[in-house]
């Protein structure tokens, strides 16, 4: 959310949901004796993410690496952020035009990165259905596109490196009918509302994450089933990478046992079950084909809808696909209070009185380390040269029309904080309060 750890914002929050980067101070010390170029690197960072790249870039240089040998991932999806996750900086316009601006500089200067995520994950975190979360998503997808083309990118220049991100949950059959949907969905938008040349422009290359709305703090290692499965779906459906949850996601971060049967869980079935050796191997099925053709139809028939609203970001400020998703989630709350969905161990096969597990804590001295670790970095660096940096970025804001990527990286340089430069622009761009829906 564009805070330092100093700041009131920040308190309780340091270190508990990944690492604490305040500058590129922090970045250095968190890839020290880390060669850039012989390792891929994934940031889950959102309404930052122009900056939080940009000390990557920075460390990069400082290594001696070029860019150009630089591989990973942003995931840098604003949209998704105002329909489910809600950590937004600013309003959507500006954060359109910084994502775009990545687009810009990374085809130009780091082509082997991935410059966006485009997240139905979080979606369905919020309480989506699985239809939802692949109309959502791809239409987010569509939305971007159009932006970079307003600004002038060529499609081809750009749409290989875009990659997606979706949600893994418990009905083995409609998740892959969704991702195999998704890809013939994509592959149609791409060749024929945008009228790709490049052949890998048109391939919906994804990432799959096991749902965490769908474990439970009851009967927890029930959880290590429920990944098993989910993650089975996910490469049924076809994923070219995947992240299995810790069965104790709902209670802490992981602790070091419970990470290992995670990734015990993708080795179980990357190397024992076989089915990695074939692609789309459910296919021909009655059953999965028609549950891929009427997501398919589903998924046109909500493009229909936001087309006519004027895209994705006209209907996140009409409050559409924040409603869609808020119905959602309450019509699934009231199933399991209704007990027409049944949750193993919370509304039904229920143990009383059941043992506690052992949970990960962090110390809260992190917190306090860090703190002082921000403030001896404002008292050391050469402030005129921080000050000179952050306000070429506001004036290069207020122009409108220029690629920030380059002002940005030259805080960086000067070891502004990522709080500092976060403020700088929003004296610019103001910040986004939702409205109530």
């Amino acid at each position: 959310m564009g805070q330092d750890s100093d700041h009131p914002l920040s308190k309780g929050e340091v270190g508990k949901c990944g690492v604490a980067i305040d500058s590129l101070a922090d970045m250095e010390t968190l890839f020290k004796g880390i060669p850039l170029d012989q390792i891929s690197t994934s940031m889950t960072t959102n309404a930052p993410a122009t900056i939080i790249w940009s000390m990557y870039l920075v460390v990069a240089e400082e290594q001696g690496v070029h860019w150009k040998n630089l591989r990973g991932t942003i995931q840098n999806d604003i949209l998704k952020e105002y329909i489910a996750q809600k950590t937004y900086i600013f309003p959507p316009k500006p954060s359109m035009k910084l994502i775009v601006d990545t687009f810009e500089f990374g085809s130009e200067h780091v082509p082997q990165w991935n410059t966006i995520s485009i997240s139905g994950y979080h979606i369905r975190e919020a309480g989506s259905t699985a239809l939802q979360e692949l109309a959502f998503t791809l239409y987010d997808g569509i939305e971007y596109i159009e932006w970079a083309q307003r600004q002038g990118l060529d499609i081809d220049d750009f749409a290989p490196r875009l990659s997606f991100f979706f949600n893994a949950h418990n009905d083995l059959f409609e998740e892959i009918a969704k991702y195999r949907a998704a890809r013939k969905v994509w592959y149609k938008v791409m060749t024929e509302r945008f009228h790709c040349k490049n052949p890998k422009s048109a391939i919906l290359r994804f990432h799959t994450q096991t749902a965490g709305c769908a474990l439970t703090a009851q009967q927890p290692y029930n959880n290590i089933v429920r990944v098993a499965i989910q993650a089975l779906a996910a490469v049924l459906g076809g994923t070219q990478s995947l992240h299995a949850n810790s069965l104790d996601e709902t209670l802490a971060l992981p602790t070091e046992h419970a990470a290992r049967i995670a990734l015990r869980t993708q080795q179980i079935l990357a190397h024992e079950t076989g089915i990695t050796n074939t692609v789309d191997p459910l296919a021909g099925s009655y059953f999965l084909e028609r549950l891929t053709l009427d997501m398919e139809k589903g998924c046109w028939e909500y493009f229909e809808r936001l087309d006519a609203m004027g895209g994705m970001v006209a209907a996140i400020e009409q409050g559409f696909p924040q409603r869609e998703v808020q119905d959602a989630a309450y019509e699934y709350q009231k199933a399991i209070e209704h007990k027409e969905k049944i949750i193993v161990g919370v509304n039904d096969f229920v143990v009383v009185n059941e043992p506690p597990i052992e949970i990960l804590l962090i110390d809260e001295s992190v917190e306090e380390q860090q703190i002082q670790r921000v403030r001896n970095l404002r008292e050391t660096r050469d402030n005129g040269r921080v000050l000179s940096t952050l306000t070429a970025l506001r004036d290069a804001a207020l122009t409108q029309s220029v690629n920030m990527m380059p002002y940005i990286l030259d805080c960086v340089r000067a070891y502004a904080t990522l709080g500092e430069i976060c403020d700088e622009l929003r004296g610019v761009y103001g910040e986004y309060e939702e409205p109530a829906f």
